[in-house]
């Protein structure tokens, strides 16, 4: 029988602890609850930009001046700001709490943008004229696209790039950053979680059924990333996934994601 142990009730062996030599089993359990909260953070965001563009693209008139987003969280609300072209006019609000799929509030209002909303604004502005420089070795391969989720992180800023897909059949793990910036868009440090794209197919070419996803970490990237649990959330209700792991040779263990249960365990590769 295998043995799965929730974050609360995590159970390490002494073969286990020797392989982890950096972490203790408290901080292995906080270092998970931590990712896995910021994991749902970053879908909180991205889902709302999602539902927030396509009720954009569905409105005749804000399509037609349709010049880019922002997405941020206020309390317990996230809202995305749809700006016109030039980019220095709200022309239309959308609010969401608990990750719904319909805003609990519209607003087509034109209005000027807040100071968080133009400091949102420079800050992207000025990190993507950054990212055009080799040394990030930032890319989006053919058929995928790359999102920016801008969180506050202490005095500066967390922008994570995450890649999207537009086939339907494809899970886009991998290919993610991160880049923190100060108040005005300066890259002080970055981190690439993957080293490669690793689309996850969902269905098989005869017909058949995926149901279960996993992929490994390279050693200096041991633990699951948040960037992988918020790709899985976004695309799995599309799928008959429920669940995804990542193998991480570094802790030599799975960790385990069950995006219907918000659930994440974890559980030793030498354990029967």
């Amino acid at each position: 029988m295998k043995h799965i142990f929730s974050l609360s009730f995590i159970l390490i062996s002494t073969l286990f602890l020797a392989q982890i030599t950096k972490f203790t089993d408290a901080e292995i359990i906080k270092k998970l609850d931590s990712i896995k909260t910021e994991g749902n953070l970053l879908f909180s965001l991205e889902s709302s930009s999602w539902q927030s563009t396509d009720l954009a693209q569905e409105n005749k008139k804000i399509k037609a001046n349709f010049g880019g987003y922002l997405t941020y969280k206020i309390n317990d609300t996230v809202k995305t700001v749809i700006l016109n072209k030039k980019n220095n006019l709200v022309i239309a609000e959308y609010s969401f709490k608990n990750a719904s799929k319909k805003p609990i509030k519209e607003n087509l209002s034109q209005r000027n943008l807040t100071l968080n909303e133009n400091n949102l604004k420079n800050i992207r502005s000025k990190l993507i004229l950054q990212l055009s420089d080799s040394k990030y070795e930032v890319t989006a391969p053919n058929g995928y696209s790359l999102n920016i989720i801008t969180i506050p992180f202490e005095e500066n800023y967390k922008n994570y790039l995450i890649t999207g897909a537009s086939e339907s059949n494809i899970i886009p793990f991998g290919n993610d950053y991160l880049f923190i910036t100060d108040k005005e868009g300066n890259i002080i440090s970055n981190k690439k979680f993957h080293s490669r794209l690793i689309p996850a197919m969902t269905s098989m070419p005869e017909g058949g059924t995926v149901t279960m996803s996993t992929h490994s970490h390279l050693k200096t990237n041991p633990f699951i990333s948040a960037t992988d649990i918020c790709t899985f959330k976004l695309y799995a209700p599309f799928t008959k996934l429920e669940e995804f792991s990542v193998y991480s040779p570094a802790l030599g263990s799975y960790m385990i994601y069950n995006y219907k249960k918000d659930s994440l365990l974890i559980k030793s590769k030498d354990i029967k």
